[in-house]
């Protein structure tokens, strides 16, 4: 018994979960979003290499409300738009953050967003403008998504108060009023090839809503850059479409061992083709820009591996 209680022992202490994280819940956004199946197959990955942690995909509102759980100690490792990843940081309340989240650090800059406003065709909506007086969801409350939606109609001279309706849906959701013809457009932030967006164009004749370089400039943020969406990304889109691009981040928080954080970058960088396969919006990923407009300090065991590999010297 004494033997076998000393090497138990010697297992715990060596354990990177012994006096850590034994739990690992990932934060991700709606089931019709990128985030949501990236996050399950990162998870199943995690899980194979940290079998002694108990790993946990929690479906969320996404960004604002991923920082917010990662903050109160309630996730280990989470999504989010690179601004309100930003807003986060220095605790701007119109955004969601009553105060600086400090506990934040950043584990890696992953795939952009682009932001895809379709709408019916029926509604006649073809440029921004034309969106005044018409209905739309802008994406859950306070999400990465609605955010993004308050800073592009703003540059476009919009306000909420300008639209017959707004609804605050998740992508699944706006699709489905849609498709009901309760709304006439929708704004989604996510990875091109979303499915929400997918399945809408399926089912309904659709039209894509230009983001032009210069409402782009008008925003004023350099989170926010200007971008084309490919034609043929989706069924009814036909050219190349002017959007805006922001970067998605993962975040987790100072108490989550160097190590789990280590073996958590470690996975996503050696199993991107798994990753891609959950998501085509993960074939954007470029390793090389992973510490690119990281609005926080890196965690220590995210920089560790950046280390390893030499993307840190």
């Amino acid at each position: 018994m004494k033997k076998q209680f000393a090497a138990l022992s010697l297992a715990l202490a060596i354990s990177p979960f012994a006096h850590g994280a034994e739990f690992i819940n990932v934060l991700t956004g709606g089931t019709s979003g990128v985030y949501y199946p990236v996050g399950v197959a990162m998870s199943q990955l995690f899980t194979k290499a940290m079998p002694a942690a108990k790993v946990s995909v929690q479906a969320t509102k996404a960004s604002a409300e991923n920082l917010n759980l990662l903050q109160a100690g309630r996730g280990e490792l989470g999504f989010t738009l690179a601004d309100a990843a930003a807003d986060a940081w220095k605790g701007e309340a119109e955004a969601g953050f009553a105060q600086p989240l400090k506990k934040l650090r950043a584990v890696a800059a992953i795939y952009p967003n682009y932001i895809q406003i379709v709408a019916s065709s029926e509604s006649g909506i073809k440029t921004l403008a034309d969106l005044k007086g018409k209905r739309i969801s802008v994406g859950a409350p306070k999400s990465g998504t609605e955010l993004n939606a308050r800073a592009i109609l703003k540059a476009a001279g919009l306000s909420y108060k300008d639209f017959a309706k707004v609804e605050f849906l998740s992508f699944g959701e706006s699709v489905e009023l849609m498709k009901n013809r309760q709304l006439d457009a929708t704004l989604q932030s996510s990875g091109l090839g979303v499915a929400s967006i997918r399945d809408l164009s399926s089912a309904l004749k659709v039209t894509f809503v230009p983001v032009t370089p210069d409402i782009v400039a008008r925003i004023g943020d350099p989170a926010y850059q200007a971008t084309k969406i490919p034609a043929k990304t989706y069924d009814d889109l036909p050219a190349d479409l002017p959007t805006v691009a922001i970067s998605n981040l993962l975040v987790t928080n100072d108490k989550v061992p160097n190590d789990t954080v280590y073996m958590m970058t470690k996975q996503l960088f050696t199993n991107l083709p798994v990753l891609a396969n959950a998501h085509a919006a993960i074939k954007a990923f470029n390793p090389a820009n992973a510490l690119k407009g990281l609005p926080m300090p890196l965690h220590p065991g995210a920089e560790k591996y950046y280390r390893e590999i030499g993307l840190l010297k």
